[in-house]
């Protein structure tokens, strides 16, 4: 009997949720399949966490989220160690076999060209992943010395490539990097010219915070693209989306 704001339905292009598992147990994963599946589009296995985990654990979870008809990454540190140690190839048959349906491709913490990035893109779209690319760096130093048209033109090259999204780097704390200041909060003019110059239904912001949720849904709509959630956080995202909480109520 409560009217909500309506939402796309899955699969969808826009309004995507991105989930960041860092090393949810099985049951753990289960019980947010059975309450939060319909709102979660993607789930990252943060960084190299499941390497550190069992082989078949992982497996069953990725399984399991494939069941529910999400998407599953690799974290995009894990492609950069891969990367390093010439180990592509294997990361990417390796990748097939466990059943990640969807691959990240970052160059965060080392440096790729851009004609090879690209190759690497064109490459998962004929294994048949999907790809998920990454703009910015994770030290706040070196990020800082990515001027908006290079992360304009990185994002357009990567979609050109075959990339589905482009992420804006926030790392997990979502601050002092990318549209972020050392606080957290947002600089409206890097976004909106990032938008501008790379579309708004093909960027996916990095947004771990409540704040910058509420941010980018009143501004930029409750189908804008965020990534880097909290498990716990997916039904109260859902519930800015939908404007069934304080700081979106009336307001979409």
């Amino acid at each position: 009997m409560i009217d909500i704001a309506n939402r796309t339905e899955k699969p969808r292009e826009v309004g995507l949720t991105m989930v960041l598992d860092k090393g949810l147990g099985y049951r753990a994963a289960q019980d947010l399949m059975e309450y939060a599946s319909e709102y979660i589009d993607m789930i990252k296995l943060g960084w190299g966490t499941h390497r550190l985990c069992s082989e078949e654990v992982v497996k069953r979870k990725i399984q399991l989220y494939t069941d529910n008809s999400i998407l599953v990454s690799n974290g995009g540190t894990l492609f950069e160690i891969a990367y390093l140690q010439r180990k592509m190839d294997e990361f990417f048959e390796y990748a097939h076999q466990i059943g990640l349906n969807s691959v990240e491709i970052s160059d965060g913490s080392i440096q790729i060209g851009r004609e090879e990035r690209s190759e690497i893109i064109r490459r998962c779209k004929n294994m048949g992943f999907e790809v998920f690319t990454e703009v910015g760096k994770k030290d706040p130093l070196e990020d800082a010395k990515l001027t908006i048209d290079y992360r304009i033109k990185q994002a357009k090259s990567d979609l050109d490539a075959g990339a589905r999204k482009v992420i804006m780097e926030a790392r997990e704390s979502g601050k002092g990097i990318g549209v972020y200041d050392k606080e957290g909060k947002i600089k409206e003019d890097m976004v909106k010219k990032l938008i501008e110059g790379v579309g708004l239904r093909n960027i996916m912001f990095e947004a771990p915070e409540k704040s910058q949720q509420v941010y980018f849904i009143l501004n930029l709509g409750h189908e804008v693209n965020l990534g880097n959630i909290k498990p716990e956080d997916a039904i109260p995202l859902e519930t800015l989306r939908r404007g069934l909480r304080g700081d979106t109520l009336g307001r979409l």
